[in-house]
């Protein structure tokens, strides 16, 4: 039983360290003033009629701390990697010289900033919901073990087990969020 108990365990810990991880995902989605090259992950390119992430078509990088750059690996690729990034809805405008994309990033104001924050707690709770939800599971699956003759002390030890897994992963999360809003809030 205490190995049913442990695998359990690690389970939930797996499941949790893979909310942990999309958590953090999002919050490299949210701008927080800087330029990234991360800024434009999930924007998708029409690659001869096939959505291609941009990393697969093209150089990304940053010139400055305002400034990144889109280097095509093929020329005729300007025009729809534009097309890509004004289509993400990020909010960027690219410009062309004819070898390079080049994207502005714009200052944010304080509404914008205030937002960012709003979408960051929004992911944060997204992540908690999704321990709260393993969890869950986890407590179902000891309670099928008692079913099957797991005594009571070591089902209680069992749920006493997962609720401290639980908060710790509740604290990493709110944590990690209040890193990202000192980030979006700093100017």
């Amino acid at each position: 039983m205490t190995e049913d108990l442990q695998m359990i365990y690690d389970d939930f810990k797996s499941s949790n360290a893979k909310s942990l991880s999309h958590l953090e995902n999002e919050f490299v989605k949210i701008r927080a003033g800087k330029a990234t090259p991360a800024m434009l992950n999930g924007v998708m390119v029409d690659y001869y009629g096939a959505p291609t992430p941009i990393q697969q078509v093209a150089n990304i990088s940053t010139m400055d701390a305002r400034t990144i750059t889109v280097q095509p690996w093929e020329k005729p690729l300007l025009n729809e990697i534009a097309k890509g990034i004004i289509n993400s809805n990020l909010g960027f405008a690219p410009q062309s010289n004819g070898e390079i994309l080049i994207i502005s990033v714009p200052p944010l104001t304080e509404e914008r900033r205030r937002d960012l924050v709003k979408r960051a707690k929004s992911e944060a709770e997204n992540a908690k919901v999704g321990v709260r939800n393993n969890r869950k599971d986890a407590l179902d699956m000891v309670k099928d073990l008692k079913a099957d003759g797991l005594s009571e002390d070591m089902t209680k030890d069992a749920e006493a087990e997962i609720q401290n897994i639980t908060n710790s992963y509740i604290k990493l999360v709110d944590d990690q969020f209040d890193l990202k809003e000192k980030e979006i809030m700093t100017i």
